[in-house]
């Protein structure tokens, strides 16, 4: 039985990246990064690396290429969560910032990995003070939009259901006032996909999310 479209952010909700850029910073540099906070949000903070500037940063965009979109791994559970939704009768799409070219490419990853996904729509990543992913929902309507990034929750219609991803907590965007904007928190896609189909299972919407608490 259909019961609605889930859009889903792909780096950080469905995918790795933080992972990939690891990969990535040792094919630009020959040298391969040292984790020293596996709880960082951001990649560099994840790997100790600098942040780049000119020749060096254009070497390393270099590496974002088709074959980079193409590999990216899934996070841990994160595929088991989407065929859990699906079996509960909800189509989903990827709604992902990245450059249109690749949108082929992250289509491919995704199913490659077997995540069950026929569509990927990308975004620009303004940061502007409305969420470059909200005029795509707005077309969509889907139930429910999960994103890792706060500020990708501006301008989402209130009647899209906007669960955020808290994931890693050092150095997150993920606090303040606009955590208002979420309809709902979550550790990461597993624990909302649990939760969003016991909540519909029960026909209670007001079933509470259990968060764990960061470190």
């Amino acid at each position: 039985m259909y019961r609605g479209l889930i859009a889903l952010d792909a780096d950080g909700v469905l995918l790795d990246f933080n992972l990939a850029y690891g990969r990535s910073w040792e094919k630009a540099f020959g040298v391969k990064p040292r984790l020293v906070n596996p709880n960082a949000y951001w990649a560099v903070d994840r790997w100790g690396v600098p942040r780049l500037t000119g020749a060096a940063l254009d070497r390393l965009r270099a590496t974002f290429d088709d074959e980079f979109w193409t590999t990216v791994p899934a996070i841990d559970g994160a595929i088991d969560a989407c065929h859990t939704l699906c079996e509960a009768g909800y189509e989903l799409v990827c709604v992902s910032a990245l450059p249109s070219k690749f949108e082929a490419a992250r289509l491919k990853n995704l199913q490659d990995l077997g995540f069950p996904i026929k569509r990927v729509i990308a975004t620009d990543n303004d940061q502007a003070s409305v969420s470059p992913k909200a005029q795509v929902l707005d077309v969509l309507k889907p139930e429910a939009f999960v994103d890792d990034y706060l500020p990708y929750l501006k301008g989402v219609h209130p009647d899209i259901h906007s669960a955020l991803i808290l994931r890693d907590p050092h150095g997150s965007p993920n606090q303040g006032a606009d955590l208002s904007l979420a309809s709902s928190q979550h550790v990461n896609l597993a624990q909302f996909s649990a939760w969003w189909v016991q909540r519909r299972a029960v026909g209670n919407d007001s079933l509470q999310a259990q968060v764990q608490p960061t470190t």
